[in-house]
Order: C-alpha cells, then sequence, then structure tokens
C-alpha cells in the first residue's frame, strides 16, 4: 500500500513491521542499511512528478538491479506510474515485480551495453557495483552514454576516511589469498577519490554527495526503530559524508552549449 512521505527526507510512515513501511528484507523500522534506497525512491518521485508536470515520462535505468530494491522503494510513491523502469544485471535472479519493469538488460557493464540506446535515461542509478569492477573506464563512458544531457546520474559505493582507502585494497588481496572466504570488492573509495574520479572520467557535474551510515548495526541497531537516529544520521550524512560508510553522489549530464551566433 502506497503512504505519503511526512518529512523533509521524504519519509514513509512505518506499518506492519516494515523497514520505512516497505520493505520485508529488514527488521529494523528506519533500517540504516536501506537509508539508501529510500533517498531513492524520494528522489525518483521528486524528477517523477516534475516530468508529470512537463507532461511526459520519466525513463530511469537501475544498472546492476538485483531483486529489485528501487523498484520496491519507488512503488510507495505516488509518482512511482509515472517511471518507465529499466534494469540491467550481471546474473538471472527473481527481481521485484519484474513485470512491471519497461525492460531488462542481461549482461556486464565492464563490457559496454552496447545494445543499450545512447542519451536516453532521464536517470541513470548505478548503486554499489563500481567497487566490483576491475576496470572502470568503459563502466563510466557507458552509464554517462545512456545519459541524456541534462539528466541525473546517481552512483553509490562503499567508502572510508581519505587516506585509509588506500589500506583497503592491499587488505582485500591477502584476505582473498589466505582468508576462507572471498571478499567482493576489489576497489576502495573515499568521498575525495570518488568524486574526482566521476568529475574527471566523465565530464559530469557533481551536484550533492550525501552519506549514509557513520555508525550502524551491533549495539546501536536497536536505535533504527527510532525516527530520531534515522533523522540524525540523515543530517550528518548530508554535511559529513566523508565519514560515512555509504556514499551516493548525484551527478549531471551538462546539455549541449549552444552554437555560436
Amino acid at each position: 500500500m502506497s503512504r505519503q512521505p511526512v518529512t523533509e527526507f521524504g519519509f514513509v510512515e512505518p506499518a506492519g513491521g516494515l523497514a520505512y513501511g516497505i520493505d520485508d528484507t529488514r527488521k529494523e523500522l528506519y533500517s540504516l542499511r536501506q537509508a539508501r534506497y529510500q533517498a531513492l525512491g524520494f528522489d525518483l518521485n521528486r524528477l517523477a512528478g516534475e516530468a508529470a508536470s512537463e507532461g511526459r515520462r520519466l525513463r530511469v535505468l537501475d544498472v546492476g538491479a538485483g531483486v529489485g530494491l528501487t523498484r520496491k522503494y519507488l512503488d510507495a510513491w505516488p509518482h512511482a506510474a509515472n517511471v518507465d523502469l529499466y534494469g540491467t544485471d550481471v546474473v538471472e535472479r527473481t527481481v521485484f515485480r519484474r513485470q512491471a519493469w519497461a525492460g531488462f538488460w542481461m549482461g556486464d557493464l565492464i563490457d559496454g551495453y552496447p545494445e543499450i540506446p545512447s542519451d536516453f535515461f532521464d536517470v541513470v542509478i548505478c548503486e554499489q557495483v563500481l567497487e566490483h569492477l576491475t576496470s572502470l573506464d568503459v563502466p563510466l563512458t557507458t552509464l554517462t552514454r545512456v545519459l541524456r544531457p541534462g539528466g541525473t546520474l546517481i552512483a553509490g559505493v562503499p567508502i572510508f576516511p581519505h587516506g585509509l582507502h588506500a589500506l583497503r585494497a592491499p587488505l582485500v588481496g591477502l584476505v582473498n589469498l589466505f582468508g576462507p572466504r572471498k571478499r567482493g570488492h576489489v576497489r576502495a573509495f573515499s568521498r575525495i577519490t570518488f568524486t574526482r574520479l566521476l568529475r574527471d572520467k566523465t565530464g559530469l557535474v557533481i551536484e550533492q554527495a550525501r552519506g549514509f551510515r557513520i555508525v550502524s548495526g551491533g549495539p546501536l541497531r536497536p536505535l533504527e526503530n527510532l525516527r530520531s537516529w534515522w533523522r540524525f544520521n540523515r543530517w550528518l550524512g548530508k554535511r559529513l559524508p566523508g565519514l560515512c560508510i555509504e556514499i551516493q553522489v548525484l551527478a549531471r549530464k551538462p546539455l549541449p552549449a549552444a552554437p555560436a551566433s
């Protein structure tokens, strides 16, 4: 059932033990792990409303859609019906409301998705994908290519405090060499290095960097049933994104330059 937002962060009232009134994959009503998807749903609803006021539909591509959490969080909002949501993934899996997606491509972002049209999507989401890739040149070029001029890329990765991020890769290498379980992350970012990468490799204009989960889990997990704790973490993530565990960067593709008169 759809519920209306009641706070400046775009909040959906919890009900029936569901995180944010939406998600049955987490026990906490204000799960900080899922806060980034709650923020995505809020932003897509806002952009879809703007598109509707202009008489058009919002075309969105979710790269690495996974089980379809973007769809689940979007569907709780009133303008979800004005979104054509497309997805990609590297493996076949059960996807939430797969029949409602406008299109779905199977394949690896590192190969560039040549079948996806250029300059097509109003929003491209790439959440928790880039840290898994051994090469970023083709993926970043692809994310930029399929985004229409004036469109928005929302890219999210785990981050570490600047400087400490440089220790992550060699430590993961040692764990993968000697440890019992392979780690899937092959890259480590800080807020500074990730925003610099997007700016330098894509030419997109960075508009916002927002952080999630400065501290979460463990003995603090019960606090995630309090709206005030979620609001406090969103407030901190807005002001101190570089100290968070995860970051989302919103970047805009510039419009073509006007021809000289």
